[in-house]
């Protein structure tokens, strides 16, 4: 073949690999479309502001982007990922090293795109996946918050310890058209308003799914809302088990009302549990100070998510006769654990929770159970008072011998049927996690 026609068969075979490349790097460094481009600053409104500060509340903003000794939103908090460590950026108005110089369209497409200004992509550790769920107006209002209800602080953002060629951000398009949801949410017709109120929350503002639905090997949540069944189905994270969210009988909400959950969520106990893990720092800065309305409309939404009994297992019910007193681990429970949670399992509601019948108890991952009992539970702040108890940690008066013997005496007892615990978990977890603080962490918002 002359070499004129193979540099003409060659170049009609790279025209669609150049198109496709092209089009490619456009996906992945465009900004996308927003309702608000265009959209001037508005003069302040205290009614929009004040609106913004609750729909914070809902996000949770505080907890990523505070630390208990800086200012609030300035951020600095690490967190861990399979790639390396990220650290939560600075949210306050400042022009220099904030977002004091974002306009509304620039704050929409962060916050429900995961787009910083520019085109860059934000790691998916900030939840915009469930945030796309909210709708303009509040976005409008968060941005109203954030600009007009936030002191600046000028603190500059820490960058990422992800290596290269890992740190690249342009996956990330790819790794949001696969994943992530691009609309606001809609409105079931099927649904009473309460529900759909509380599927919004949920969904959106709330991102339960960040903890309590399993990832994919892409890092990615299973499913983002009910139609999928691995929808808040329960998930291992930074060392803990977030329960299932789901009518699951024995590690989920089965047993619960929907008075009961939101009673949970607004006190931080109920006659089921107790606030622990990273539930804590969630009740301690967000659902306490949701209105009764979005509780209940949040119990709705969860009451109505069934549960899976194969996943679950046989249904647990209350046998005294199970608790083998000569049984490993019995003597530790009885004089270390029984002056709170009684020798019968029942604890002391709603002060010192049952173990008989509790997910730590009868889930089959065992990290909670561990995790607690090696490091005990950072301080409930309830209504602006701390609370009185509190889980020790019982690291240093327990070898992890010690404590996989008392613990899977719990895991067997009063009708409980979790799997036995081992030594080893429990060392493995003693080296990579730390004490939970005593103090009280609130983090203020103004």
């Amino acid at each position: 073949m002359p070499k004129s026609r193979l540099a003409t068969t060659a170049a009609w075979l790279a025209l669609p690999c150049l198109v496709a490349a092209g089009l490619l790097a456009w996906y992945v460094t465009r900004e996308p479309d927003t309702p608000f481009a265009g959209e001037s600053s508005q003069a302040p409104d205290m009614a929009l502001v004040s609106r913004g500060e609750y729909v914070a509340r809902l996000s949770d903003c505080v907890a990523c982007h505070s630390l208990p000794e800086g200012k609030p939103f300035a951020g600095g908090l690490e967190m861990a990922t399979p790639l390396g460590a990220i650290h939560a950026t600075n949210i306050t108005p400042d022009k220099a090293t904030g977002i004091g110089g974002y306009s509304l369209a620039d704050f929409d497409r962060a916050v429900r795109q995961g787009v910083a200004p520019g085109g860059r992509r934000l790691y998916p550790a900030m939840p915009y996946p469930s945030y796309a769920k909210l709708s303009d107006d509040d976005v409008r209002a968060l941005y109203a918050f954030f600009m007009q209800g936030v002191q600046p602080a000028e603190k500059a953002n820490i960058p990422s310890s992800i290596p290269w060629p890992l740190n690249l951000r342009w996956p990330i398009a790819l790794w949001n058209g696969l994943f992530a949801a691009d609309t606001p949410y809609a409105e079931k017709p099927g649904q009473d308003p309460l529900w759909n109120r509380g599927a919004y929350i949920v969904q959106g503002a709330g991102h339960c799914g960040s903890c309590h639905t399993p990832r994919g090997l892409a890092f990615n949540e299973k499913a983002l809302d009910e139609h999928g069944d691995a929808y808040l189905a329960g998930a291992l994270l930074d060392g803990w088990y977030a329960p299932s969210l789901r009518g699951d009988h024995n590690t989920g909400l089965g047993r619960w009302s929907e008075g009961e959950i939101a009673e949970f969520l607004k006190t931080g106990r109920n006659r089921h549990a107790v606030v622990f893990g990273s539930m804590t720092e969630a009740f301690n800065n967000s659902t306490q100070f949701m209105s009764d309305q979005d509780l209940a409309a949040i119990a709705r939404y969860l009451k109505s998510l069934p549960g899976d009994p194969g996943r679950d297992g046989t249904p647990w019910q209350y046998q005294a006769a199970v608790a083998n007193p000569d049984a490993p681990g019995a003597h530790t429970y009885a004089t270390r654990c029984a002056s709170c949670h009684g020798l019968d399992g029942k604890g002391q509601a709603p002060w010192m929770p049952p173990l008989a019948g509790a997910t730590s108890a009868l889930a089959k991952e065992d990290a909670s159970a561990i995790n607690i009992t090696l490091n005990g539970s950072q301080r409930v702040v309830a209504a602006g008072r701390p609370d009185a108890y509190r889980m020790p940690a019982f690291r240093q008066q327990l070898s992890d011998q010690d404590i996989a013997q008392v613990l899977s005496y719990v895991r067997s007892a009063w009708g409980n049927h979790g799997s036995a615990v081992g030594a080893q978990a429990v060392g493995k977890l003693r080296g990579h996690t730390d004490p939970a603080s005593s103090s009280p962490i609130i983090l203020h918002m103004r």
